[in-house]
């Protein structure tokens, strides 16, 4: 029996219609074309991957398939072993092109990509890869990134009508488990909802109106729920592309905050700066990128790690924003910072003890951010500046009434302004007339922050001066800058024409 060619749109982190690469590419094919949405089970029980990632991927299918209904396409799920599926597959056509987005990820989907690549090849189908974000495969340096990313960004969206001729009828042999299906549907509402046109909801809001205050409360816990866009798991899972933010920014009416929109465009583009660190050494996921810090030793305390992932380690902040990210998927960037920095110095724990397990509390878990922020944070590039953030200060300074804290520790709700940044100074009598009493109520701080810091910033310091922390950091200054501008100033760009995306130093 003569097999049908087609073609096969594979989707990973690109969960969107419009404005899609791989999606045009057969549109403008002569073939008929399937679209697929793999889970797959070595993925899905990864350290990284938690139910709330695959559930918002999930809904942003489903999103995807309402309006695919009216030109009689679908993506159609497929769980299993990508290899097995993409076999079965074979058996049923004849495959001539596969088409995706290239995906920075981690070491096992690299791996999953480097076999289907020598499957293709082996089965004459050619694979073709486009670039997602500005983000460049093989490079060695940043010499000429900077401009590239420009040019990309100026590039009109790529607009295309579905072809109701084109559609591949299958019956899918790979369907989900039924009880992970029951599993994915039970949505938490606590989370952002999925899908592109939710996407564009939070995008126009913050264009508007909502950008307004974004430079202001950028680094406050619970203002930076509204003033900031929130769209980062739109972006990091593909149902908006930054090629389309960066455009509708640049578009926003005259009315708008310069100032606000050009300190996010800036964020935008440091974004895929980390990003296309990542995609150039993903052992940033596992190892040291600075080679020299594999010299630390640390000691594992996991009553001190349990205590930080429940948010109980009697510094009020740090547990607020442990409970709040738990509970919803997100948190602020110097938030982000500051538990991380808690984590590593003040509890003087190893950074790779924590990176899943915030992994899988992100809803915007995006590998290429999640573990180069992770390590800049942490202080063990050798070449970012080592901070070490104060909770209490940063309780004080970003939530100064308490407000965001009393929201998420109801058990310090009675305690006063005066002591919600440091509840253990309270009295015997204070600590009841708040019914608060410390080590019942809510813990006493497990570690003694004046002492914890010294001893981080002696050790974190002295490490700067090891030869080989020294010798990595110029190799990735050299890797990761552009060695072309004197004195690392990136901040003269070189910008296609129309092109005035400022740039603002990183928080």
């Amino acid at each position: 029996m003569l097999k049908s060619e087609i073609n096969i749109v594979w989707l990973k982190r690109d969960l969107r219609i419009n404005n899609h690469a791989a999606l045009h590419a057969s549109e403008q094919s002569h073939l008929p074309y399937l679209i697929i949405f793999l889970f797959e089970p070595d993925i899905i029980n990864y350290n990284d991957t938690s139910l709330r990632h695959l559930q918002f991927q999930y809904h942003s299918v489903l999103a995807m398939n309402i309006d695919l209904k009216k030109h009689d396409q679908a993506v159609h799920i497929c769980y299993g072993k990508a290899i097995d599926i993409f076999e079965h597959l074979n058996l049923l056509y004849l495959i001539k092109n596969l088409y995706s987005y290239q995906e920075s990820g981690i070491q096992i989907t690299y791996d999953r990509d480097i076999a289907i690549n020598n499957w293709c090849k082996k089965n004459k189908i050619t694979w073709q890869e486009f670039q997602r974000d500005g983000i460049i495969r093989g490079i060695k340096n940043r010499i000429g990134w900077d401009k590239a990313w420009h040019t990309t960004m100026a590039q009109p969206l790529i607009e295309y009508d579905f072809d109701k001729g084109k559609i591949v009828k299958f019956i899918n042999n790979f369907k989900l488990p039924t009880k992970l299906v029951q599993e994915l549907n039970n949505y938490d509402k606590q989370m952002q909802p999925p899908g592109e046109a939710t996407a564009w909801k939070y995008l126009n809001s913050f264009l508007k109106e909502r950008h307004v205050n974004y430079t202001k409360h950028i680094s406050k816990p619970l203002p930076s729920r509204i003033s900031c866009s929130r769209l980062s798991p739109y972006i990091a899972w593909g149902n908006i592309s930054i090629h389309q933010v960066v455009l509708a920014a640049q578009a926003a009416k005259p009315n708008a905050n310069k100032f606000a929109l050009a300190g996010f465009l800036s964020r935008i583009k440091w974004h895929c700066h980390f990003i296309q660190k990542f995609e150039q050494a993903c052992s940033y996921e596992t190892a040291y990128i600075n080679k020299g810090y594999a010299e630390l030793a640390f000691t594992k305390n996991d009553e001190l790690i349990k205590a930080w992932e429940n948010g109980t380690t009697g510094y009020p902040l740090v547990d607020a924003c442990m409970r709040c990210v738990k509970a919803t998927g997100w948190l602020n960037f110097r938030m982000r910072a500051m538990v991380v920095s808690f984590f590593c110095h003040q509890l003087l724990q190893d950074w790779r003890w924590a990176s899943y397990y915030l992994a899988q509390q992100f809803l915007d878990y995006e590998p290429g951010i999640h573990y180069t922020q992770f390590q800049m944070q942490a202080g063990t590039t050798g070449v970012n500046t080592i901070r070490i953030y104060n909770p209490i200060k940063q309780s004080i300074e970003q939530d100064t009434d308490g407000i965001f804290i009393k929201q998420w520790l109801p058990e310090l709700k009675e305690v006063t302004t005066e002591y919600i940044h440091e509840p253990w100074l309270m009295d015997i009598e204070k600590q009841k007339n708040t019914n608060c009493i410390i080590g019942k109520n809510y813990p006493a701080p497990i570690i003694d922050y004046t002492i914890a810091t010294k001893a981080a910033k002696d050790l974190y310091w002295s490490m700067r001066k090891n030869t080989t922390v020294k010798e990595e950091s110029k190799r990735i200054v050299q890797t990761h800058t552009r060695p072309d501008v004197k004195n690392n100033d990136r901040t003269k760009k070189i910008k296609p024409k129309n092109q005035k995306i400022a740039q603002l130093k990183l928080l």
